[in-house]
């Protein structure tokens, strides 16, 4: 077995994915990392503390596995990232019930797969873990212009669940949380005006992915800390400004 904790961390092939992964190896974790075609990504160097599962997370069996890997590799689970997840905007009248359906497959469904798969590894371990899942400042604040109903149905769900888990599983010593982002520099905005994207924060600033994996970090290896949906937005989620 392992001297090293291990991290399971779901959308790792880019973004604040592979950013997560590239930090959670820096600090002597194991990474088990997941997307639908994360082998070919060229975002980090591959090393014997590293593993990587193609998948959709929408598929319970991209969970299993990615759990399995895990425990056969490393032995154990000791924390999960729940960061795999898509947004749509559009206006509210103009979303269908496919996008609807899209939407929870990724952003529900395969939270669901991931932590049912990570929770019940950390029970069998007995030695607790962390759950830290990206959710949305949007969910607190909307902004006029962004129309983003139908994602936040399932990033306020996110947020909910993540209290209900912290609750229930607090004394096996298992704690749940999430790091709220706002507008994060990613390959998601590479065509957005900047200028437009500073404006939707009070500070004017756009977010730095090394911003959000810190505030990952923060939470998976603070130990008091459970039920918490830390805002790493610049203040968006304030507010009128």
């Amino acid at each position: 077995m392992s001297l090293h904790k291990t991290v399971v961390i779901t959308g790792a092939s880019q973004g604040i994915g592979a950013g997560l992964v590239k930090t959670f190896l820096d600090k002597g974790y194991n990474v088990v990392g997941t997307s639908r075609r994360i082998s070919e990504t060229t975002a980090f160097e591959r090393n014997d503390r590293l593993a990587l599962i193609d998948g959709d997370v929408a598929d319970p069996e991209t969970a299993e596995r990615a759990a399995q890997r895990a425990v056969e590799r490393f032995g154990s689970i000791d924390a999960l990232v729940n960061n795999a997840g898509i947004f749509v905007t559009k206006p509210f009248l103009d979303y269908t019930i496919d996008d609807f359906r899209r939407l929870t497959a990724t952003n529900v469904e395969g939270f669901l797969h991931f932590t049912k798969c990570g929770v019940s590894q950390m029970l069998r371990q007995k030695s607790g873990g962390s759950v830290v899942t990206i959710t949305s400042s949007l969910t607190d604040h909307p902004i006029a212009g962004v129309t983003a109903s139908v994602p936040m149905i399932t990033k306020g769900g996110l947020n909910a669940i993540t209290k209900s888990l912290a609750l229930e599983f607090a004394r096996d010593n298992i704690r749940v949380n999430a790091v709220s982002p706002g507008v994060v520099d990613t390959p998601l905005h590479t065509t957005n005006p900047k200028d437009y994207l500073k404006s939707l924060s009070p500070m004017g600033t756009i977010t730095a992915v090394q911003e959000i994996v810190d505030g990952v970090v923060y939470l998976t290896e603070s130990a008091n800390i459970t039920g918490e949906v830390l805002h790493v937005d610049n203040g968006a989620h304030l507010g009128k400004w």
